[in-house]
């Protein structure tokens, strides 16, 4: 894979990009520039659910369920406070996975779809 396209996405743990890597190793220059530019748009930053994980602490708790896509425990976290913040300290200690198992789903969903509009 090109350095260049893996410095196209920003902040991305040793993890994620082996992960990206593997995914995307058996297709074209350009397959993977494509995949590249619409996963970037996709994926979140762990910084990024971290930062809301600690507002949930001090107002709008279950920020990070919804950026996530886990509507459901993002409004039962708003309504119960995080589950009494017991919620909140798990997703605190956890926010890495958090975001690599969105960004999992995000990287499929994005090879879905670009399967789909080269058919």
């Amino acid at each position: 894979m090109n350095p260049n396209l893996m410095m196209m996405l920003s902040n991305l743990e040793a993890e994620e990009a082996m992960f990206i890597q593997n995914l995307i190793k058996d297709y074209s220059e350009d397959q993977q520039k494509t995949f590249v530019m619409m996963y970037q748009n996709k994926r979140r930053d762990s910084t990024l659910i971290l930062v809301t994980i600690v507002v949930g602490f001090f107002g709008f708790a279950g920020i990070q369920r919804f950026l996530t896509d886990q509507i459901g425990m993002g409004i039962l976290y708003f309504f119960t406070g995080g589950l009494c913040f017991i919620g909140t300290i798990v997703d605190l200690v956890n926010y890495k996975s958090l975001a690599f198992e969105y960004n999992q789903k995000a990287a499929f969903e994005t090879l879905h779809l670009m399967k789909t509009w080269n058919q």
